[in-house]
């Protein structure tokens, strides 16, 4: 029996203790390699695009020959405004993308030893630098769709005559609907609605003309019909008939759903889209090793520009 990819030894690249051993200019280095890589390390000017600069040492800052901009390794990145340690973030990247099924901000709050708020705050910017490249992908060829319900809980009642119906919407608690749109071989879009009927417009746009949509029974995939070759599988007879299944979206909200039960407990409606890019990412590179994922998650952060949701959200400040 062949063994699975994630116990080999190819899977395992990336070591956390030489990660957590590096020094602060090692760290720096390290960044400033992945950041300009198609220079060769040599930085350019966030704000012009300049290449000729001078470095100020003693506070490791370059300035710009052309515009006189100052700049640092995260200027203009997810990580600007740091106040952390570069040497901190190297780790908290590692150590995020090392878990299979995700990292609590409680548990990154004490590998880091810091703050709740501020874990919580960098599991954020990480997910949605990770997440980015996701938002402008149009699916294609064969494509399958389906929804699930995530987010938002109400603890039933001991004694039976005190519960009340949790299926009524003025029960409801912020739960949401993760409408997921996967490619077989190929890339995985997630999306938030209040229902799967309400995700059909941004649908019809992130699918490409001429692709073969597979769905399952529910009512609300019907308006598929009118611009796709839609192949229809009904959950209450069987999960394939050789012409049509959406068991690769059931397999992202597996993932979706042992993060949720099993690492973080309780996903807040608000927060559910991040949570679900997060999951879209790591099942779409699940076949890389943790090395590559961390140069990839590091690349991610190091090319997105400053996150205008989560800049400033414990100060209570617009970005």
């Amino acid at each position: 029996m062949a063994q699975h990819f994630l116990l080999s030894r190819a899977a395992r690249t990336l070591s956390l203790a030489k990660v957590a051993r590096m020094s602060e200019d090692e760290a720096h280095d390290a960044f400033r390699m992945i950041r300009w890589c198609d220079t060769g390390g040599d930085p350019v000017c966030p704000r012009c695009g300049g290449l000729q600069h001078s470095f100020i040492s003693t506070r490791k800052l370059w300035k710009c020959a052309a515009c006189k901009h100052q700049f640092s390794v995260t200027s203009g990145t997810t990580f600007a405004s740091r106040k952390l340690p570069i040497g901190t973030y190297l780790l908290a990247i590692a150590i995020f993308v090392n878990s299979a099924k995700g990292h609590s901000a409680l548990q990154l709050s004490r590998d880091l030893d810091v703050q709740y708020k501020t874990a919580f705050v960098l599991s954020h910017k990480l997910r949605e630098a990770i997440a980015a490249d996701a938002a402008t992908h149009t699916a294609s060829g064969e494509v399958e769709v389906d929804g699930a319900y995530f987010g938002g809980h109400i603890r039933p009642e001991n004694r039976k005559e005190d519960r009340i119906d949790r299926r009524k919407a003025v029960h409801q608690t912020g739960k949401r609907k993760v409408v997921v749109v996967r490619e077989r071989q190929g890339r995985t879009l997630s999306f938030v609605a209040k229902t799967e009927e309400a995700s059909m417009a941004v649908i019809r746009d992130r699918i490409a003309p001429g692709t073969t949509v597979h769905a399952d029974e529910a009512a609300g995939w019907d308006r598929l019909h009118t611009r796709f070759l839609t192949k229809r599988i009904n959950h209450s007879e069987s999960y394939s008939d050789g012409e049509a299944c959406t068991n690769q979206a059931e397999s992202f909200f597996s993932r979706l759903h042992r993060a949720e039960m099993g690492v973080h407990h309780r996903i807040s409606g608000a927060y559910l889209g991040f949570y679900a890019g997060e999951m879209a990412w790591r099942e779409d590179h699940r076949r890389k090793s943790n090395g590559v994922q961390y140069l990839m998650a590091t690349n991610a952060v190091l090319t997105h520009p400053v996150s205008r949701q989560w800049k400033g959200d414990w100060q209570r400040r617009a970005a």
